[in-house]
């Protein structure tokens, strides 16, 4: 019988092609985790992994081993997460990541009507202006592009952007009535958005890439973007479900323009470790999915209308 933390160090390398994202994937040092793979091989009889260039890859006997060793690892999780469900109570410390823009309002009641069914749950959330690199036990909300990670990704849904402005600035500069009418404005940039090559979709226009604004002002947390907004300083791009959130308890902070194009989707993605999660987590993730509201898998149909090819000229 093989040992489950070889296997585990095994899957993990080769999930990540290399033993420094492994270490930080396992919590093992080094030497313990290139001692596991050793001892798993001379176990096996053979070599089962190869180094090329910069990553370890799994040579044919170790893409065969792979593939069962993944299967065993699964049965032991669904086991150990059978048993885990016998037990009737939900408690211990749950640690909870949230990226900055869901914090104030959606993600507190989140919590706090998890917490009103889990009495025994002792919770800490951290505010996320960064992707983490890293979870023990807990999970992470994440909005926008994850890029790579050796951590467990599920979408829950889509937000779309729209460009807002204040009453005020616009009664001073205008309304624009098209993207060409965007050159020049003032620009609200959110974590240096507008260095990227933004593109505004219209479900008939097709795509119109924006020229790159004129920042006045760079922010990194979407509330201080909001209030720069508000307070006319130029325009932004802001997802529109949580535009909508901040009108509904401060009204006529500002306004949508171009309500037809939006800006590119922000896909929201729960973040987790591999392995078997304590059931106060798998609880948690149970009650999160649950609270998706409707709007994010509305956007993420929307997306699949926009037609992606094709490049709107107008406009000016």
């Amino acid at each position: 019988m093989y040992d489950l933390s070889e296997l585990e160090a095994f899957v993990s390398v080769v999930r990540t092609g290399s033993l420094t994202a492994s270490t930080r994937d396992l919590g093992l040092p080094k030497s313990t985790l290139s001692r596991k793979i050793r001892q798993l091989e001379q176990a096996v009889g053979q070599p089962l992994l190869l180094r090329q260039s910069r990553r370890i890859v799994p040579n044919d006997a170790g893409r065969v081993f792979y593939r069962y060793s993944s299967d065993i690892l699964e049965l032991v999780t669904q086991g150990r997460e059978a048993l885990d469900e016998l037990k009737e109570d939900v408690s211990g410390k749950l640690e909870l990541r949230c990226h900055e823009a869901f914090v104030r309002g959606w993600f507190s009641g989140v919590v706090r009507s998890f917490l009103e069914m889990h009495g025994d749950v002792r919770v800490s959330i951290g505010t996320q202006q960064t992707m983490p690199g890293e979870l023990d036990e807990g999970v992470c909300l994440w909005l926008g592009e994850v890029g790579q990670t050796t951590l467990r990704q599920e979408l829950l849904g889509s937000l779309s952007q729209g460009i807002y402005g204040s009453p005020s600035y616009f009664e001073r500069y205008g309304i624009p009535t098209s993207p060409g009418q965007l050159d020049g404005h003032r620009w609200i940039d959110l974590l240096g958005v507008s260095e990227q090559d933004l593109v505004l979709r219209h479900p008939q226009q097709g795509n119109y890439p924006l020229a790159t604004p004129v920042r006045a002002f760079t922010v990194d947390q979407s509330c201080v973007q909001g209030d720069a907004i508000a307070a006319g300083r130029g325009l932004g791009l802001i997802p529109r479900w949580l535009a909508d959130r901040r009108l509904e308890a401060h009204p006529g902070q500002f306004e949508l323009c171009l309500p037809e194009w939006q800006g590119p989707l922000l896909p929201v993605t729960l973040l987790y470790p591999h392995g078997c999660l304590p059931r106060r987590v798998r609880a948690f993730m149970a009650h999160l999915r649950s609270s998706v509201p409707d709007e994010w898998l509305g956007d993420r149909v929307m997306a699949t209308a926009v037609p992606e090819t094709g490049t709107h000229h107008t406009g000016t």
